[in-house]
């Protein structure tokens, strides 16, 4: 893109005889005097050398070689330097990512390739091609068993992230549809148009997920599954997640992107873009949007969605991600994470710590005497040592890019 040119008065001249004004002061003459700002306070205008420099001094404010133990849906995942090389070419990086994506057969391919991972790692026969991220997803799955099931009650774990609650919450109060949250399953769940499970759960633990009679949807973080058996294997029959923690910057929280798995029965009433892989008229390899069930391509009151953002280039990201790093990287990358949480753990309890977790991957609870202290003592050590859950309870988390010094300066400043 061209830089942004000021227009010239003989251009605004033009431009406002178009418009049958006079002046610019005319575009301007129904909104009252004093509810117009009358000047700006702006500092002495600077040179595009002289206003670099001081980005860059305002930029050096930022503190971010902080030692990184958030989790809670969020990680500091290592990201190989070639992913964000990719992504920025320009067959990828649009001013909007393509809308008509049958224009390009490598955002098709890429789209088809990302959906035959995800399924393969979540055990499910489809995946869609990316939705807004977790949350949305965890909500789209509930409206999909709503409508499978006609019914209009969900049941949602008690332990879900709380930010996707709140998302679903939204999404149901719109659609009409009754969230009731538990925290041990009821037997009977056939009046029920699914259950909602998160394993590993907000807090880290690994749920054994019981059978249940209706509609059972997983939420999950897909990393894990590098070393976790697939949702598939205990009978879930929508998986939903986030993909951040495949090769996605932080990038202040998000959002990310997430993703919607499913069974092949249910594939018509998956929401988001959908790619197929056929052949032309010639004979050879193609690529193509299928099962259209999104408002832009069919009636609108018809539609599985019509507010389920397709995240493109963040799925490219993850396809080249995995694609990197192969199954025994990936197996390595989720191996290293969950290694070094247990370490860290371990070394917590020698020193009278206590994780209030049974089992978990790479994210745990641990209970202290005054969680704000902690924590604050931590960060003036260099270490942001992990999410505030209460008084006496800290979230923390660890992947493949903490050291075995880094767990040494935990436990040394905790």
């Amino acid at each position: 893109m061209k830089n942004f040119l000021v227009h010239n008065s003989e251009v605004k001249s033009e431009m406002l005889e178009a418009i049958g004004a006079n002046s610019i002061e005319d575009l301007f003459s129904q909104i009252p005097e004093k509810a117009r700002m009358q000047t700006l306070d702006l500092p002495k205008a600077l040179s595009e050398m002289e206003a670099s420099r001081k980005i860059k001094s305002l930029a050096n404010k930022n503190k971010t070689d902080f030692i990184n133990f958030l989790g809670g849906g969020v990680y500091n995942k290592f990201i190989p330097a070639c992913i964000s090389q990719i992504a920025q070419r320009f067959e990828f990086l649009t001013a909007y990512t393509p809308y008509q994506a049958e224009i390009s057969q490598g955002t098709l391919q890429v789209m088809y390739e990302f959906q035959t991972m995800i399924s393969r790692l979540t055990g499910m026969d489809i995946s869609n091609a990316t939705v807004y991220d977790g949350g949305t997803a965890s909500a789209e799955a509930i409206l999909m068993a709503r409508r499978i099931s006609k019914k209009t009650t969900a049941l949602v774990a008690e332990n879900l992230n709380p930010e996707y609650k709140k998302v679903i919450e939204t999404y149901a109060w719109a659609n009409g549809i009754k969230i009731e949250y538990f925290k041990d399953l009821p037997k009977n769940t056939a009046d029920y148009a699914c259950v909602l499970v998160q394993t590993p759960d907000y807090y880290g633990e690994i749920l054994e997920i019981k059978p249940v009679d209706t509609l059972l949807i997983v939420c999950t973080d897909i990393s894990t599954l590098s070393i976790l058996k697939p949702p598939s294997e205990y009978g879930a029959d929508i998986v939903v997640g986030d993909i951040q923690t495949l090769g996605i910057p932080m990038e202040f929280g998000g959002p990310h992107a997430g993703f919607i798995a499913c069974r092949e029965k249910y594939m018509r009433q998956l929401p988001g873009r959908l790619a197929g892989r056929t052949v032309d008229a010639d004979g050879n390899q193609a690529f193509c949007l299928t099962i259209q069930t999104r408002e832009q391509h069919i009636k609108r009151e018809k539609a599985t969605s019509n507010i389920c953002s397709n995240q493109a280039l963040i799925g490219l990201c993850a396809t080249v991600y995995l694609s990197l790093l192969g199954e025994n990287g990936f197996r390595q990358a989720g191996f290293l994470s969950a290694k070094q949480a247990h370490k860290l753990s371990e070394k917590l309890a020698a020193k009278g710590i206590k994780t209030l977790n049974t089992n978990f991957f790479n994210e745990f609870v641990i209970e202290v005497e005054d969680s704000e202290k902690v924590l604050s003592n931590l960060k003036e050590a260099g270490i942001l040592g992990g999410i505030k859950i209460s008084d006496t309870r800290i979230l923390v988390a660890a992947t493949e890019m903490i050291t075995d010094e880094d767990i040494e300066l935990y436990v040394k400043n905790i």
